[in-house]
């Protein structure tokens, strides 16, 4: 697979002061998930272990990416918002961590650019695992994220 849209990906987070902050790297993308990760060590907490707010943002910013590389495949060019999400925090991180973004169970790509190109916005149920020790997640967020039509300026 190209390089390409993990590079287009890249340039935009390069734009957000946190995610340089957390040193967020894009890992791998199949058009079906998003693979980020980042580093423990300026992600940590009081206890050494991941600190919430950072496995949140990781995994927000995996939906969004995921959205976002999903519209550049297509040639499409929209805002990308985060519409509601809700975080669950199963077990502690206590090293670097990947977070997995994929369409939600249900959810499907067709539907939502059948609804891009009808409406001009569209609505993606994504979800987002931080794999844990075994086969457990450490940390998941379920996500809708809302791509909106660019206004022209």
């Amino acid at each position: 697979m190209s390089t390409e849209p993990l590079q287009h990906l890249s340039a935009l987070l390069a734009r957000i002061p946190l995610v340089q902050a957390m040193q967020l790297q894009v890992h791998a993308w199949d058009s079906s998930q998003l693979v980020m990760s980042a580093p423990l060590a300026p992600n940590v907490n009081d206890k050494g272990c991941a600190f919430g707010g950072s496995l949140a943002s990781v995994m927000t910013l995996a939906g969004w990416g995921l959205v976002e590389l999903a519209m550049h495949a297509r040639g499409q060019d929209a805002d990308i918002f985060v519409g509601k999400s809700t975080v669950s925090y199963l077990q502690p991180v206590w090293d670097d961590f990947q977070a997995v973004a994929t369409l939600d169970e249900g959810a499907d790509w067709e539907a939502f650019f059948a609804d891009w190109t009808r409406h001009g916005h569209a609505r993606a149920q994504v979800l987002v695992t931080v794999p844990g020790p075994g086969d457990k997640p450490a940390a998941t967020l379920e996500a809708r994220f809302v791509a909106k039509r660019r206004k022209a300026s």
